[in-house]
């Protein structure tokens, strides 16, 4: 006697088994990333408040016109120390000279001038050689312009100087690119490998992988977080730049960020997808992303000019994705430049974040060893 197995309950009903759509499951995994994220307060610490407290102290500082001059001590009243430029140096009466010399062998002052009769005296500190010879040019400059005025003639020769950036221009405008570019690196490499690792150990990605989920589905689901969290940074970052008290400008050359923030992005996803797939716990995780994004960020510029660094180190920067996000970023936030500038960059950037994904792809583990 042969038996036939009852048929499933759909099938019995006249109905097909239920497959969710790629669509679907991308928006359902988005959707649970992006809640064990907001619930995750470091996380939202260290990637919008903790870029965003380096934004607003620096815009500060940057912002008044006091903390750009040289502090200089001046002794006495002579003509010529009048005639120091007031926009360059804030200078300080001391009574004797003395008096003042000790204060810049103590470092409380960079330098010191006096004048007696014809003769201009300069104390200065060697310890700072960019303030030493910020201020000797010019003193220089002012005692050479007083000798011509002296002369009863014309200058030969004059010069004409005029910035190209808009005069209207803020610090905020040069400060905004680098920080929200290290900020965006910061977030991105640091999510996607803390991701990695804790969903690996807590064996999530086991089960991702036997449940009929593509990879591309889990792939874009974190992309999809990644790309969202960078531009609530972005918009965070230009709407407090863009008070008062900081004064950013967006011109018509500021949606040129949107496709910068794409490849930035997805070049520092690759980074925290290569840091996920080789590290097994947390910590590790974490120290190997710093390890790699801190000295990025001080070797591309994020927090002062590397212009003046050795041809090496400079060379070496020339690797780095966040160096050429920076540029681009500042390009058209600040320059003005238009679209052909951001060709290279996001060139670099794509071809950085697919070659980085390769290798990571050569190392990524589903289960924990």
């Amino acid at each position: 006697m042969t038996t036939t197995a009852p048929a499933p309950p759909d099938v019995q009903a006249g109905h097909t088994a239920y497959a969710p759509s790629t669509w679907h499951q991308l928006r359902t995994l988005g959707l649970a990333m992006l809640r064990g994220f907001m619930r995750d307060r470091t996380a939202l610490f260290f990637t919008f408040f903790f870029p965003l407290m380096f934004l607003v102290v620096f815009g500060l500082v940057f912002s008044d016109d006091k903390a750009s001059r040289q502090d200089l001590g001046v002794v006495g009243t002579g003509a010529l120390v009048q005639q120091l430029p007031k926009d360059v140096f804030a200078t300080k009466t001391f009574p004797t000279w003395d008096k003042a010399v000790a204060a810049v062998r103590n470092g409380d002052i960079p330098a010191v001038v006096r004048q007696q009769g014809g003769t201009v005296e300069l104390r200065y500190a060697a310890s700072d050689r960019v303030k030493a010879a910020t201020i000797q040019g010019i003193l220089g400059a002012v005692v050479d312009r007083s000798n011509v005025a002296a002369t009863g003639q014309p200058p030969r020769t004059t010069l004409v100087s005029q910035q190209v950036e808009n005069a209207e221009l803020k610090p905020i405008q040069f400060l905004t690119p680098g920080l929200l570019s290290w900020g965006i690196a910061f977030s991105a490499a640091f999510g996607a490998s803390m991701t990695i690792v804790g969903w690996r150990r807590r064996q999530v990605l086991r089960k991702l992988r036997l449940a009929p989920v593509p990879v591309s589905a889990i792939v874009g689901a974190r992309v999809g977080v990644s790309l969202l969290t960078a531009f609530a940074q972005a918009a965070l970052f230009f709407v407090i730049a863009s008070l008062p008290v900081y004064g950013l400008r967006l011109d018509g050359s500021a949606w040129l960020c949107v496709p910068l923030l794409v490849a930035g992005t997805l070049a520092f996803l690759s980074i925290g997808l290569l840091v996920g797939s080789i590290a097994k716990t947390e910590e590790a995780a974490s120290a190997l992303a710093n390890f790699i994004v801190l000295p990025m960020s001080f070797l591309s510029g994020t927090f002062f000019d590397i212009s003046q660094a050795p041809s090496w180190l400079q060379t070496v920067s020339q690797v780095m994705p966040l160096r050429h996000m920076n540029d681009a970023m500042i390009g058209v936030l600040a320059r003005g430049q238009g679209a052909g500038s951001i060709v290279a960059p996001m060139a670099i950037l794509l071809g950085f974040a697919a070659v980085v994904t390769f290798i990571a792809s050569r190392f990524f583990r589903w289960d924990v060893d």
